[in-house]
């Protein structure tokens, strides 16, 4: 359902305007059932993302849009109603992407959750998950990388330190400071040093900064792809990008129903757990996973959302700190 931007005079209740500044403002009546949080809080990079806040009952999130920054806030006014507002040079770009955040552009035809019971029950007692996408290619690619071969914990450590180094403040009375990430320029001109000191390992430092380098031919070449399976070959073909970081960028950028995200050290060991009992591998998982061609994201999600998961074998890894070395 399209949106239309408007300059409003009544602040949505709950969002605090600051120094007089009046954001645009819409609202988005998704034409399905909808899960804001579940849905949209998947694009945080852990709980102190500098670009994404849960503040009550308000998210916040800082973006770089292809026409400046932004800050947009969502909130859920009544039910099947988001009012959204947004700041900055970017806050239409924002507002007219606020559909695709939520899950609009996405799809269950062909999504057939019978083959298995949990999976048919937790679609059944979560009917408002949707798969959302940013369309900020180069955003979700630099995240991923992050991401790659570490913990949870050091990713989004080493993001929200260099997010907040280099990135740019965020416009509009945001709960908390907040930051859009760097331009594929700024990420680019991050010097080796501070890529040390935000606790990043060189492999993936030096992958962001090349990637960066193609940024925007990559970005240029993906929007003209035909399919998954073409922006697969085009960041696969990549140094340093393999499927896992592939992966990862469909889902987060294009919402990609079917990405999987094979090399991920926990995510088999789950999906196996939930639909046998038992963990298993990644090419266990993908046999697990080819009952529901075109859907499998969508199935790892909502499994994730059914909260059935291996329970730990050992006590969770302490990860090393190598920056004053």
């Amino acid at each position: 359902m399209p949106v239309r931007a408007t300059t409003s005079r009544t602040p949505v209740r709950g969002l605090r305007v600051a120094h007089g500044g009046r954001p645009l403002e819409t609202e988005y009546r998704p034409r399905h059932p909808f899960d804001l949080r579940r849905t949209v809080l998947f694009q945080r990079h852990g709980a102190n993302d500098p670009t994404m806040v849960l503040a009550g009952t308000v998210i916040w999130r800082a973006s770089r849009t292809p026409i400046g920054i932004a800050t947009l806030a969502l909130r859920e006014t009544s039910p099947g109603t988001i009012r959204a507002a947004a700041w900055g040079p970017g806050a239409s770009w924002a507002l007219a992407q606020v559909p695709g955040l939520c899950g609009e552009h996405d799809t269950t035809d062909g999504f057939d959750p019978s083959p298995h019971p949990l999976v048919a029950d937790v679609h059944h007692r979560h009917p408002g998950l949707r798969l959302g996408r940013t369309d900020l290619v180069f955003e979700a690619l630099a995240s991923a990388i992050f991401e790659q071969k570490v913990t949870g914990m050091q990713a989004f450590a080493a993001w929200r330190r260099i997010v907040t180094w280099y990135g740019e403040r965020a416009p509009g009375p945001t709960p908390v400071p907040m930051f859009a990430p760097p331009s594929i320029d700024g990420w680019r001109r991050v010097p080796s040093w501070a890529w040390h000191r935000a606790g990043l390992e060189p492999p993936q430092s030096q992958t962001v900064v090349r990637a960066a380098r193609r940024g925007d031919a990559l970005e240029r070449a993906i929007a003209d792809a035909a399919d998954g399976e073409a922006v697969d070959r085009i960041l696969i073909s990549q140094p340093g990008i393999g499927p896992w970081t592939s992966a990862e960028t469909r889902i987060r950028a294009l919402g990609d129903s079917d990405a999987v995200s094979v090399g991920d050290y926990h995510l088999a060991h789950h999906v196996g757990y939930a639909l046998t009992g038992s963990r298993t591998d990644d090419d266990g998982m993908l046999q697990l996973l080819s009952a529901w061609p075109g859907h499998r994201q969508r199935v790892i999600r909502l499994l994730a959302a059914g909260g059935v998961r291996e329970p730990r074998r050992a006590p969770r890894l302490h990860p090393e700190d190598h920056r004053d070395r």
